[in-house]
């Protein structure tokens, strides 16, 4: 129990050690943004979460095992993948290599320096279990996409911290039915054993498979609504393919 609690304090250390580290990253992103400069803001934007995902992921001692990144689009879109560990988002940046803000929940930003980080990335706050908050979330994140910017999201809704998958949120694909962004799926196998297996930053290799985009453009109000139920199913078989294999 103490080894465990001093290597959580000592990554806590590193990580904000990091982030004053990336400082410069920050600053240039809310220059860019202050001029209005959109495509410069997320060209700096795609930069800093590269840094911040590679170099976490090598803190970690996690291996990553990519596939797929020709079938990200070039356009705005939204990355819907299953959620093992905390190191996910970590993952997905440095995975995808591209700006994407986050569906995060609301005690997240309340964290000193690292809460103005997830926002400066373009990331969309979120009160669970206050449906006229997450309405006004949903809203804010559908004008970030419209404006430029990716976003990503978890519909499990939490972490399910072992192999297994659970089902998506209903809704929770409204994002990008409302915008008419593509849906990029992304399913991830073995994170869990990077956090949640030990209680503590542990060496692993994880396993990523970035599929085949889906179009939301025209859909039916049927099609729609299937969508989540759809991208679910995909997720689900690609981990279950990955598991497979490894």
């Amino acid at each position: 129990m103490m080894i465990k609690a001093i290597r959580m304090a000592a990554f806590g250390i590193w990580m904000y050690a990091y982030i004053f580290y990336l400082w410069p990253y920050y600053v240039r992103i809310k220059r860019y943004r202050k001029a209005g400069d959109i495509p410069a803001e997320i060209e700096a934007i795609r930069k800093y979460q590269y840094k911040w995902g590679s170099g976490v992921l090598r803190h970690f001692g996690v291996r990553l095992h990519v596939g797929g990144v020709e079938n990200i689009p070039d356009c705005p879109v939204l990355f819907v993948s299953n959620h093992q560990s905390y190191a996910d988002i970590p993952i997905v940046v440095a995975s995808v290599n591209r700006q994407a803000g986050y569906v995060a929940k609301e005690e997240l930003a309340k964290l000193p320096v690292y809460g103005k980080c997830i926002e400066a990335v373009r990331s969309v706050f979120i009160r669970r279990n206050d449906a006229r908050a997450s309405l006004r979330a949903i809203e804010a994140g559908i004008e970030l996409l419209e404006k430029g910017y990716s976003l990503g999201i978890f519909p499990e809704g939490t972490r399910s911290r072992g192999p297994q998958m659970n089902e998506f949120k209903k809704g929770s694909l409204k994002l990008a039915t409302k915008t008419g962004v593509p849906v990029v799926p992304i399913a991830i196998s073995g994170s869990y054993r990077s956090f949640e297996e030990h209680g503590y930053p542990a060496s692993t290799d994880v396993w990523i498979e970035i599929l085949e985009p889906i179009g939301t453009k025209d859909l039916s109000r049927e099609e729609a609504a299937e969508l989540g139920a759809k991208v679910e199913t995909i997720i689900r078989e690609s981990l279950h393919e990955l598991q497979a294999l490894h």
